[in-house]
């Protein structure tokens, strides 16, 4: 081992040493070494292997010498709320770790075996030190990429169960569906539908499941009819609300396991001419600004979208400098903001 100044470099083989080793030019060698995609498969799978075969050390690619450095921001679009308030929250923190942020708007899907091109080459070539990815879906051969080429990397409120060992920050979920679910219960509620996001995502089977556990606590039975998804559109929202509202035994309280959501309750229920929460009481969940701004305005669950952003990047510069965290899974608490949404049931209302 060589020590220079605090940091411990190991000495290992040459790049000309692994592109002799697998036949190929140093040129070629280089390119797989920093994420190039003008590489044969054939030809990136025998540099590979050359490179694990000999110990090939590449580049830490974070220098703590260089200031300021560089991380990447990947957000699904640049219009929404939420991913302002993420931002946000990233701007904050790098700026007090000396970081620039880049952002990017949406991680193209590989529809071959590997990661898209243009992305991802532009990444390793502007020299991201480490990349924060916000309600991304990363393919399994974009989870290999980032690892092969040593980019740390942490997820934002993941859409999927991360694989094992990767960095993620999220907000309590179960325990925000338990505490929405709990104030429709106190209020009298006991007809409760629930709205939720997508059947397979993390956080909205994460707030169901605290639905259902506070409904169980308080020996409430959970009919399947007031089970409905909207993948976190607010049509279908809408559409999944009027299926409700023609059930036998309509609900007389929803929890919608998203803001925008219940945005599309609202609207079905004054389609229907019902009062919120005369007829019916809705909780949402995020406390984005919509949910002051409506009328009236939505009791709902806050999870801290600007402090999820900023821990994450602080857990990513910890990656940068090859700290391993003891847990690689951060959950933030959320709280029940109580607003104007919600009410006795309107049988148990006093009379005026």
């Amino acid at each position: 081992m060589v020590r220079t100044g605090s940091v411990r470099v190991p000495v290992g083989p040459t790049l000309a040493v692994v592109a002799r080793e697998a036949g190929v030019s140093v040129p070629t060698a280089s390119k797989v070494v920093n994420g190039r995609e003008d590489v044969a498969p054939e030809t990136r799978r025998r540099v590979t292997e050359a490179l694990d075969r000999l110990g090939y050390v590449r580049r830490p690619r974070f220098d703590t010498a260089k200031t300021p450095g560089l991380v990447d921001l990947v957000v699904h679009s640049l219009e929404s709320p939420w991913s302002g308030a993420v931002l946000h929250g990233v701007e904050a923190a790098a700026y007090e770790a000396g970081l620039e942020v880049v952002v990017s708007t949406g991680l193209p899907r590989p529809r071959s075996g590997r990661p898209e091109r243009g992305w991802l080459d532009k990444l390793t070539a502007r020299g991201s030190s480490g990349v924060l990815f916000n309600l991304a879906e990363l393919s399994p051969s974009q989870y290999a990429w980032l690892d092969h080429h040593r980019i740390p990397y942490v997820l934002i409120d993941p859409a999927h169960e991360p694989p094992a060992g990767v960095a993620s920050v999220g907000a309590a979920n179960w325990q925000g569906g338990v505490s929405a679910t709990e104030h429709l219960l106190g209020l009298g509620h006991r007809r409760i539908a629930v709205i939720a996001g997508h059947r397979r995502s993390m956080c909205g089977s994460d707030r169901v499941a605290g639905y259902r556990s506070a409904l169980a606590s308080a020996g409430v039975r959970h009919p399947a009819d007031y089970m409905r998804y909207a993948g976190f559109d607010v049509s279908a929202a809408r559409l999944r609300t009027h299926e409700l509202l023609d059930l036998p035994e309509p609900p007389t309280a929803v929890f919608v396991c998203s803001d925008r959501m219940a945005l599309g309750v609202y609207e079905a229920l004054a389609e229907r001419e019902l009062r919120v929460p005369g007829d019916v009481s809705v909780v949402g969940f995020d406390d984005l600004p919509e949910a002051r701004w409506a009328a009236p305005a939505l009791t709902t669950v806050r999870q801290p979208l600007g402090e999820m952003a900023a821990t994450a990047l602080r857990l990513l510069v910890r990656l940068m400098h090859g700290e391993h965290p003891e847990s690689t899974r951060t959950e933030l608490s959320t709280r029940l903001m109580v607003r104007a949404s919600t009410a006795e049931p309107p049988g148990e209302r006093p009379a005026a």
